[in-house]
């Protein structure tokens, strides 16, 4: 169950914590609780984060793979994505702050739940494309299928992957990973 306040938070109180264990999305200056994600999803995460960061590692490349770090995507709304690919120095430079990357990802992914499959094909697809995330990728466990969007003036590209097909990504051009590479759990 998602809960939603029914108070009106500025970016800035929504980036102190609340002294809970609870995590929340802002949209629009509402907190909304994000329910726990499923051990699918958690597994998801991982396998994709770790092929993430060796690719990352082997081209030496200035970034850090991320799991469910906040991202700005408005005046007042953030959300929390699965996995974000950004650069070490933008983190460096705001390493005391809260968890919430201000700068543009050069890759978001989300795993999508049934209880999400409308905020993250629709909602976040257009707050990420407002700020130009050059890459995101929808990971649907239950369609078994790999979206892939390009962000390519002011609109996204669409490219869906299933079973054996390699995964073709801009951010990552010599990753070798198929849906059924992933979905193997």
């Amino acid at each position: 169950m998602v809960a939603t306040s029914t108070n009106r938070y500025s970016f800035e109180a929504y980036c102190h914590d609340d002294g809970t264990d609870t995590r929340y999305e802002l949209e629009d200056g509402n907190l909304v609780a994000m329910t726990p994600p499923t051990f699918r999803h958690i597994l998801l995460a991982e396998k994709l984060g770790d092929r993430l960061k060796q690719e990352i590692t082997r081209l030496n490349l200035p970034l850090y793979c991320l799991r469910e770090t906040g991202l700005r995507v408005g005046y007042a709304k953030s959300r929390i994505a699965d996995l974000m690919v950004v650069d070490q120095q933008k983190v460096a430079a705001a390493v005391d702050q809260a968890g919430i990357y201000q700068s543009t990802p050069n890759l978001v992914v989300e795993i999508v739940n049934p209880e999400s499959v409308i905020r993250d094909y629709r909602y976040k697809r257009s707050e990420y494309a407002a700020i130009a995330v050059p890459e995101y990728w929808l990971i649907d466990p239950s369609a078994e299928k790999i979206t892939i969007l390009t962000f390519n003036e002011g609109l996204y590209d669409e490219r869906i992957f299933t079973q054996e097909e390699k995964l073709v990504s801009k951010q990552f051009p010599e990753l070798t990973l198929t849906p059924q590479d992933l979905f193997a759990l």
